[in-house]
């Protein structure tokens, strides 16, 4: 009955966290670029309560009795499907449709990657520089910031599908700048690193990034000036999974209880 106790726990435990992560998803669900998390269960070890033969000839068993040890939480993934495209009133708000990602130059040096494309554009002394909320510059197609010069006017700049800035001449007709949004892919975005703020850095798991600019062999994605990509969470299929997770940490303390009743019967035995 031990055995019961334990793996009662094991499951009050994994529900739990299934619990914390739906309660995620739901916080976020209307955060820009957010892509929600699903738990990943598997059982754990199983003990065996019979010998391979239980006959006095030393026939072969058919059937195995083991018994499992309870379960715990394997991995917590990210699904990265399209979000909706939301409109916004920011001239500097960019959608991705498609599996790529915006490259942002964190205040550590590092690259971090985002599908939030909510961007602003920061005034300094080289000019100006395409940010994101927190100040990070946005990289180019060649992995640099995207530095401008401050004689150009922010409002009239335009961003054609494939992540070029353009810039009206004289006849008011767009004409491309020498920047280019830079997107990027991975062979496994489910592997990459949450850092928060919907940023992650690539993994041994992920792969390495791979440039869209560079690289002919993934399919190009699009980008989509004055939208933003909303969040992927799905309201009602969380709620009904927060019912399913509440019903089994229900089931799980249950278990708990009932061997709790059945130890104390057995203490009161009496020959």
């Amino acid at each position: 009955m031990v055995r019961s106790l334990w793996s009662a726990a094991t499951g009050m435990k994994a529900q739990q966290i299934n619990v914390d992560t739906i309660a995620n998803n739901l916080a976020n669900v209307n955060t820009t670029g957010y892509k929600t998390e699903t738990n990943e269960f598997k059982s754990l070890l199983y003990q065996t309560l019979q010998t391979k033969t239980t006959t006095a000839n030393g026939e072969q068993k058919p059937i195995s009795a083991q018994v499992g040890l309870g379960v715990r939480n394997s991995s917590i993934t990210s699904r990265f499907t399209q979000g909706s495209m939301l409109e916004s009133s920011n001239a500097f708000a960019f959608a991705i449709s498609g599996d790529g990602f915006f490259g942002v130059r964190n205040a550590d040096g590092g690259t971090y990657y985002t599908r939030n494309g909510n961007f602003n554009m920061s005034i300094g002394a080289d000019g100006m520089t395409l940010t994101d909320c927190d100040g990070n510059p946005v990289l180019s197609a060649e992995g640099e910031p995207i530095v401008l010069d401050g004689d150009i006017i922010a409002s009239r700049i335009t961003v054609d599908a494939d992540g070029t800035l353009m810039y009206p001449d004289d006849d008011n007709v767009p004409q491309p700048l020498d920047f280019k949004i830079g997107l990027w892919q991975f062979q496994n975005p489910e592997g990459l690193n949450k850092v928060g703020d919907t940023m992650y850095s690539v993994t041994a798991a992920s792969g390495a990034a791979i440039n869209e600019n560079d690289n002919d062999n993934v399919a190009k994605s699009s980008v989509y000036q004055g939208y933003l990509e909303g969040s992927n969470v799905q309201v009602a299929d969380e709620m009904v999974n927060l019912i399913v997770a509440q019903r089994a940490y229900e089931m799980n303390s249950k278990a708990i209880t009932t061997t709790d009743s059945m130890m104390q019967v057995a203490n009161q035995l009496k020959s």
